[in-house]
């Protein structure tokens, strides 16, 4: 199955995504995480897009999606303009994937339009207190100095190799393609604006956890344990909420796809055809 590669305008940003599968089938809709975009999900998009029409945008300040001058870079804006967007292509009805970043932007657009929620899908996607690890919850008060070396090659690399079972077999072209769009101009401002911003997130934890019990979406949450910022407990909280939701873990890091793509897009396809 091809993939096309689009822009949607969505209140003067061009918002740039994938999109494969058959125009008739359910939506599953990828939200990236940090510092990533789109391209993360090229391997699971190549193994669901024969079942389902999936798209996956690069969030506003991340890989090519364009914005206006003078976009206000936080969690609340990119809800609004993910929100957009979700309007924009007509999607009245998708599954929602949330790996880290994407998670809260994702709560939010689930907040926006709720009868368009089919289903949610959590992957290392906080939204309980109990998933903060030190190293996460040293970042709610940092600096933008204590910041900006996360930004660094040496950081980015980090993120993908923490955790994994074998780090050597991990493609270098995955934290490569992310540090080359960390590495545009005014990408690090940007990215240091959204690091600042992230506690506005766990102060919406309790609105979303309030959210999750009142609507008890069909939930699949799926977790790298080897993940240096969101920890297991994390993961097992949504069953405090949801308790009917499924609860998977993989011995690997923060970005599980990397080595477990095939066993995750099993059971999401599993998980879809089921609800």
């Amino acid at each position: 199955m091809s993939v096309a590669y689009r822009y949607a305008e969505v209140d003067g940003a061009r918002i740039f995504y994938r999109e494969a599968g058959p125009a008739g089938a359910p939506v599953l809709l990828l939200l990236h995480g940090f510092p990533s975009a789109s391209h993360q999900y090229a391997r699971l998009i190549d193994r669901l897009a024969g079942q389902f029409r999936v798209i996956a945008p690069d969030l506003p300040g991340f890989g090519r999606t364009e914005t206006p001058e003078g976009y206000t870079f936080t969690f609340d804006q990119l809800g609004v303009t993910m929100t957009g967007f979700v309007r924009a292509l007509g999607l009245e009805s998708f599954h929602l994937y949330g790996f880290d970043y994407g998670l809260p932007v994702g709560l939010r657009i689930a907040e926006a339009e709720p009868a368009r929620l089919a289903g949610l899908f959590v992957q290392n996607g906080n939204a309980y207190t109990d998933g903060l690890s030190e190293v996460a919850r040293g970042l709610l008060s940092a600096t933008p100095e204590q910041i900006r070396p996360i930004l660094e090659a040496d950081g980015t690399r980090m993120q993908y190799l923490t955790g994994t079972r074998d780090p050597e077999a991990v493609d270098p072209d995955s934290w490569l393609l992310d540090q080359h769009y960390l590495d545009l101009p005014g990408r690090k401002d940007i990215q240091v604006s959204l690091a600042l911003d992230y506690g506005s997130n766990v102060e919406a934890y309790p609105r979303w956890q309030a959210w999750l019990r009142e609507h008890q979406p069909a939930a699949l949450v799926l977790w790298g344990t080897g993940d240096p910022f969101f920890l297991v407990p994390g993961a097992h909280a949504y069953l405090r909420d949801l308790p009917d939701a499924e609860l998977h873990l993989f011995d690997t890091g923060h970005f599980a796809l990397v080595e477990d793509v095939d066993a995750i897009a099993a059971l999401i396809s599993k998980f879809i055809e089921g609800n």
